[in-house]
């Protein structure tokens, strides 16, 4: 499933309360087949900053995304992923811990999408592109867009309905163009570095944030930290990169803190969630 980025930016000092919504149905709902009570919701965000007001307008444009489907228990109202949200979040999971942070595994080869809409299809152009940045694509110059290694370009296209506008292809560079040249005229690797020497700055394994109410919303906070970076983080070869590329220090700074949030985290979600299981879904759904 393609899904767009949804425009989070920058680490979470002021990510979006979907950012962290996000997270939290990964890591407490994803693969339960349960729903969970919109105070919980209200009580868990609440240790994060987020007001109730921003909480219930969350989960209500989540519902008419088709993200989260509304369950009631006498009075009371409970929220459960859908289909669409779990592949939404399978593909958050998978970037988070089996992508990795560097690209070891490159194949020398690149794959490369042409496109050209007219101006009357602004809006489709400006999605395409959205689109293309989310799988790690980027700009080689005018409508033309690389990426390195094999992309479901094609799904891409498909999926916003624009499949006679787009050529997709594989390649490898030839003299007198070197892959090292393309990934950095393509994309912005300072940038990239900055967001994760800024992560790296927040971070510290000996010094825990205590501008948050408890290690759940230490926990909520960090994986929107990591899943914003590399969700903007196009995944370029190792070769290329400088040899202390800094995601490298960041990706083992997240490993070591999400393993230390896990327990006293899960601890204190056991305390405030109230779950049921809706009719016609069994858990591990």
């Amino acid at each position: 499933m393609t899904t767009g980025p949804d425009d989070d930016s920058g680490l979470s000092y002021s990510a979006r309360p979907q950012s962290l919504m996000l997270s939290f149905l990964g890591i407490y709902l994803m693969g339960r087949g349960t729903a969970i009570y919109s105070g919980s919701f209200i009580d868990v965000f609440e240790r994060v900053g987020v007001s109730e007001e921003a909480v219930r307008s969350t989960l209500t444009r989540m519902v008419k995304r088709g993200l989260l489907e509304r369950h009631r228990d006498g009075r009371r109202v409970y929220f459960g992923l859908t289909e669409r949200a779990t592949g939404v979040l399978q593909d958050g999971e998978a970037r988070i811990w089996r992508t990795g942070a560097v690209n070891r595994d490159w194949d020398g080869t690149w794959t490369l999408v042409g496109f050209s809409l007219p101006d009357t299809r602004r809006s489709d152009r400006h999605d395409l592109r959205s689109q293309l940045v989310w799988a790690g694509f980027g700009s080689l110059q005018n409508g033309l867009w690389i990426a390195p290694g094999s992309k479901d370009a094609a799904a891409i296209a498909s999926e916003l309905g624009l499949t006679d506008h787009v050529t997709v292809f594989t390649a490898r560079p030839a003299k007198p163009t070197e892959s090292a040249d393309l990934v950095r005229k393509a994309f912005d690797v300072e940038a990239i570095a900055q967001r994760y020497q800024a992560f790296l700055g927040r971070w510290d394994v000996d010094e825990p944030l205590k501008d948050f109410a408890d290690d759940l919303a230490r926990q909520l906070t960090l994986h929107t930290d990591w899943l914003q970076l590399v969700r903007q983080d196009p995944h370029l070869p190792a070769e290329h990169l400088d040899p202390d590329w800094p995601a490298i220090r960041a990706e083992k700074v997240f490993h070591r803190l999400a393993e230390r949030y896990r327990g006293p985290a899960g601890r204190i979600a056991a305390e405030v969630l109230q779950e049921i299981t809706p009719t016609g879904v069994s858990p591990d759904a």
